[in-house]
């Protein structure tokens, strides 16, 4: 199956059964303990990139570009901050989603725009670029060339997170424990971290910060890479 194949599966996928799931695990409602276990994770990943970014102290007025930004659940918080947000999605829904929720949670929209739009098409110039939980669903060679699309996009800044290839993870996933069932999910790659440094240093940056999410059914590896 070719890598087009993987990007019409995930558009349709959160356009369909995927959409419901995900926005109840990026909710606030019931879910059963594996969906509450992945809302954890991505919880936690979305709070540590959150608390890097407050740290440095100059969110307000910073461009950045949420690329795969699903419900919101990212650049509603930093449009809260005070950022500049151009926040995507290969989704309708998601991207439907997202706009409601930012209608409920901000005092105004201005500073945050949302498009139904995939990687690949993305343009402009961002202080900050960041793709989370995105690169799961693509092979290694699609990814490379996701990376590298971003990396021209972003000015000083680019934050990824991915599922690391390693031995453990690697067997989780050969015996159906990665995540709770095909019928429910887009496949899910894993990436080697050594890999992904590689081809973000052939761009001219160098790792600053890095971050492990795990929980029973969450595994992320998230990278900081600035100029």
């Amino acid at each position: 199956m070719t890598a087009t194949d993987d990007k019409t599966i995930v558009k349709e996928y959160f356009n369909a059964t995927g959409f419901d799931r995900w926005r109840r695990i990026y909710g606030d409602g019931d879910v059963n303990k594996v969906q509450l276990d992945i809302r954890n994770g991505h919880q936690q990943t979305v709070d540590t990139l959150l608390s890097w970014l407050k740290a440095d102290g100059n969110l307000a007025g910073l461009t950045l570009c949420d690329a795969g930004c699903g419900v919101g659940s990212l650049s509603i918080p930093l449009a809260k901050e005070g950022a500049i947000v151009f926040a995507s999605d290969i989704s309708e829904k998601m991207i439907g989603e997202a706009k409601e929720r930012a209608v409920t949670e901000l005092p105004d929209t201005c500073n945050i725009t949302f498009a139904v739009q995939d990687l690949e098409t993305l343009s402009g110039r961002y202080h900050t670029v960041i793709c989370l939980d995105v690169l799961i669903h693509y092979p290694q060679e699609k990814a490379a060339k996701m990376i590298d699309h971003l990396s021209n996009l972003a000015e000083s800044r680019l934050l990824l997170s991915f599922a690391p290839k390693t031995f453990f993870y690697e067997t989780l996933k050969k015996i159906g424990s990665f995540f709770p069932g095909a019928s429910k999910a887009t496949r899910a790659y894993l990436h080697s971290e050594t890999e992904i440094v590689r081809i973000l240093e052939s761009q001219g940056w160098k790792i600053q910060r890095s971050a492990m999410t795990k929980t029973r059914f969450y595994f992320s590896r998230m990278l900081e890479a600035t100029k």
